[in-house]
């Protein structure tokens, strides 16, 4: 004897609705998402680092070279203020970690430990030569700290702004609720662009990305080994190094204002310019 399940027509139509608003958030989407992309080009070049290319974009003129890492979730555009204000005084270059932003993903799963490796392979491949000024905010401290540690040959200076302490809070993870594995699945269907009120204030370029599946994919899979990462900066010693080191808290994001302007008083100092100078004094935010 057949098997009938009986399903109310009340709940057959809001289960039809569901469907429709999915469909029509998916289709949303990817209209949204291909006009982003030839809105939002990418301003650097992409450097094979092996088997995967990665984003760079390098501004002004000078040494040492200021590397940024941009914290979690964020990418080369996350430092638009600061680079504009340092490009008038030597060479800096952002970039995005594999995954993020413009960079492309590449095999196997993220590991933190690859994270230095890859940086090192892009500044090469892209020509930039050290000494290096690398500064890094939030998440983006940790691994700076690990690449001094990797490379100290090539760092004249290390920069943490915000850094992060293994088992202690952090702005850039606990700010975005660590990016829970739901989100890129709300991006698909729009749903974050729809409650995006609170982005309104984000420069558009992060705001495009912090709305694409697969930007917050690779940034959530970045938050799952925040401690591997954490842990690795941790034990990266800097004292056998020659860099200076210089440690900041900052009053806000990289992308405010208020942010901006400490991350530039940080990395001035760790370039040796004087608060006062006229280099210090051109492109201040």
């Amino acid at each position: 004897m057949g098997f009938s399940l009986y399903v109310p027509r009340p709940l057959r139509a809001g289960l039809a609705l569901v469907v429709l608003v999915a469909l029509a958030g998916i289709t949303y989407q990817g209209v949204a998402t291909s006009l982003e992309r030839r809105r939002y080009p990418h301003p650097g070049r992409l450097v094979d680092v092996g088997g995967h290319q990665l984003h760079i974009y390098c501004t002004g003129r000078g040494t040492p070279i200021v590397v940024l890492e941009a914290p979690a979730t964020g990418l080369s555009a996350s430092w638009a203020r600061v680079q504009a204000a340092l490009d008038p005084t030597t060479r800096v270059c952002s970039y995005d970690r594999a995954g993020l932003g413009w960079s492309e993903q590449g095999d196997g799963p993220f590991d933190p430990d690859h994270v230095p490796l890859e940086l090192q392979a892009l500044l090469a491949g892209a020509g930039e030569k050290p000494p290096f000024v690398i500064a890094g905010a939030g998440l983006g401290a940790a691994f700076a700290r690990i690449f001094a540690a990797r490379f100290p040959a090539t760092v004249d200076a290390v920069v943490l702004l915000d850094a992060p302490v293994p088992g202690h809070p952090s702005r850039d993870r606990d700010s975005l609720g660590r990016v829970p594995a739901a989100m890129p699945w709300l991006a698909r269907v729009a749903l974050l662009r729809a409650m995006g009120g609170s982005r309104q204030r984000m420069d558009p370029v992060v705001r495009s990305f912090m709305n694409r599946p697969d930007h917050l994919t690779r940034a959530a899979l970045e938050l799952l080994r925040w401690n591997d990462a954490t842990q690795l900066a941790d034990d990266a010693g800097l004292a056998t190094t020659r860099a200076r080191v210089i440690s900041a808290a900052l009053p806000a994001a990289i992308g405010d204002d208020a942010g901006a302007d400490a991350a530039v008083v940080a990395i001035r100092q760790a370039l040796k310019i004087p608060a006062g100078s006229s280099a210090a004094r051109s492109g201040a935010p």
